[in-house]
Parts: structure tokens; sequence; C-alpha cells
């Protein structure tokens, strides 16, 4: 087993003149990846050579796009994790709603959010739908790894009871939650392989397909690679990741939102298969075309 690094999750943490000052790690990567997006969309456009024909939107409207990617990231995530992992509780209290500093964030409801906001810009601005989903795919990536990174230093997001030599032993709830007969038990870093997954081998898939092999000019595709990856990369992950704890009971320990008997599907699981879905749909369409 690995203990857990002494790392906090405030990478500032100052008070000046009686006024704290925090800078948390997950702010950090949420920061840091916006600014990635924006730079390797930036680059993109201004290389002529990817593009079939003139490249879709022009850098002023990449600045104007960026703060709706913003909102939509920030809202359809809160709404996502609101909706879909514990609906009764924000009824019941629905002024925990907007209180985002408190934790509770989903990475499908994101996705739902800046779509919208995307294709609500592109309507507006008269931008092609499926090369604007393409650069959104080349740009989300990189925070994806990052965020999760950001989730392992938060001791959050961990995985379930593992045997194996490089299971971590979390603090917090992970330590607390062990079964009684094991004690302090390592879990999987499942935060680790989904940053490694999701994150860092889809984007260098995807900016290797963009950049090197001129998938850019096939509107959708990348769209589609980055949809089926980021779906197959999270379904697979569900089954080392702890299941959120309103979906855990003496009946289904394993944390199903769907089951049939022993057998069953996570939440994950559930909402990345239309994401596979949808992706294989739109490679092979655009292949087709």
């Amino acid at each position: 087993m690995i203990p857990f690094p002494d790392i906090s999750p405030n990478l500032i943490d100052w008070e000046i003149f009686g006024i704290p000052i925090v800078l948390r790690w997950y702010a950090l990567a949420y920061i840091v990846g916006i600014l990635f997006g924006w730079w390797i969309v930036l680059r993109a456009i201004r290389l002529r050579r990817l593009w079939a024909t003139d490249p879709p939107i022009t850098s002023e409207q990449v600045e104007r796009l960026l703060t709706w990617i913003i909102i939509g990231v920030i809202v359809g995530g809160r709404l996502g994790y609101v909706i879909f992992y514990e609906p009764s509780t924000y009824i019941a209290d629905p002024w925990k709603i907007p209180r985002v500093w408190d934790g509770g964030m989903a990475f499908h409801g994101g996705f739902a959010g800046v779509a919208i906001a995307a294709i609500w810009f592109c309507r507006s601005e008269k931008i092609p739908m499926l090369s604007m989903g393409d650069l959104l795919a080349l740009a989300t990536p990189v925070g994806l790894m990052l965020g999760r990174i950001a989730n392992f230093i938060n001791a959050e997001l961990w995985g379930r009871v593992t045997d194996l030599p490089w299971g971590v032993i979390f603090p917090g709830a992970a330590a607390q939650t062990c079964p009684q007969l094991v004690g302090a038990c390592a879990r999987h870093p499942s935060q680790l392989y989904q940053a490694a997954l999701e994150g860092l081998l889809v984007a260098l898939v995807i900016i290797w397909l963009a950049f090197r092999r001129g998938w850019l000019k096939r509107p959708g595709a990348i769209m589609g690679v980055f949809l089926a990856g980021y779906g197959l990369a999270r379904f697979l992950v569900e089954f080392v990741r702890q299941p959120d704890a309103q979906f855990v009971s003496e009946g289904n320990p394993i944390g199903f939102a769907l089951h049939w008997g022993a057998w069953g599907l996570t939440m994950g699981q559930l909402l990345s298969l239309p994401m596979i879905a949808a992706g294989l749909w739109f490679a092979f369409r655009a292949k087709a075309r």
C-alpha cells in the first residue's frame, strides 16, 4: 500500500491584513485547462493547412466564445451533479445549489452546458457546428487531466478497495468507509487512472489526428473521437471507482444506478453510453462524407 502524499489542497493559503487569500489546486486546474484550450484553438485556426477551406472561426470570436464556455462549464457541471447524483438533497434545500465552493460538479453536466453554449454561439455567429465541436474537443482533454489530478490532491472521488501494490491509503471519508474487517485499506487511485485515460491519452490521440493527420478537414471527426474515447475511458474506470454514497445500500453494495440482480451499470457508465454511441456516429459519418 502507498500512503497518501502530504499535499495540501490549497496551493496558496495566505492572510494579508486579516483578509484570507486562498488558491486551491482544483481552481488552478480549471484556470490552466481553460487557458490551454484557448491557446490550442488559436493555434489551430492560425494554421491554414489544417482546414479544407478557411478556418471556421476568428480569433475575436474565440475570445467571445470563452466567456460562454466558462459559464457553460460551471452552470452545467453544477446542475448535472444536482440532477444526476443528489436530486433529493437539493430539492429539500435549493439554496445549496449555487454553493459550488462546497463541491459537487459532474463532467457530463458540464459537457451538456458547454454543448448548449456552443450551439447558441454558433447560431448567433453563423459558425459551422461540427467544426466548432472539433475545436472544443481539441481544447478539452488537458483540462480534464488537470481536474482529475486535482481530485487526487483533494483526496476525493477515490476508487474501490484493492490489494494491488499501487493502492493508495486515502485519508478522511475513504478511510472511514473501509470494511471493518480490513481496517485501514488501500483504494484504487481512480482519479489518476482517469487523468491518464480520459485526459492524457485522449489528448495525445486528438492532437496527433488534428495536427498530423489532417482530421480537421473532416468536420465532426475529431469531436467523434473525443466523445467515444472519453466515454469508453470513463466506462472502464467506473469498474474500479467508488460510487457515490447515495447509490450504495445493503442490497446494492456495488453502487449500481441501474441493476439486474448481481449485474448492473453505475451512473457514470449510464451517462457514458450515449457519448460512446454519439461519438462513433459522428466519426463514421465524417469518414463517409
